[in-house]
């Protein structure tokens, strides 16, 4: 198993990573900034205010993009197991 092949499947996990876990985090910035706005608007400085709509957020997220979520995590294992073969010839 050369470099190469390592720092490529470690690209792709972390490519994968991030894609799994964008649609959470992007809910919660905007969820944030809504909440950020809505208490300088009423100067309301609660700092507790904003973790039950993040949450709420980051839980519809993953309900809603689960089965994809699950595709794409299916697929990377698919590939890393059809890889096996390449990393034991040393290829």
């Amino acid at each position: 198993m050369n470099d190469d092949f390592v720092i490529d499947i470690a690209g792709r996990a972390i490519k994968v990573a991030l894609m799994i876990s964008s649609p959470m985090l992007l809910g919660a910035l905007v969820m944030g900034v809504l909440v950020s706005l809505f208490q300088a608007v009423t100067q309301i400085n609660e700092q507790t205010l904003s973790f039950i709509p993040k949450i709420l957020v980051i839980i519809g997220a993953i309900v809603l993009f689960a089965p994809w979520m699950t595709d794409t995590l299916t697929s990377f294992t698919r590939e890393l197991y059809i890889d096996i073969p390449r990393v034991v010839s040393g290829r």
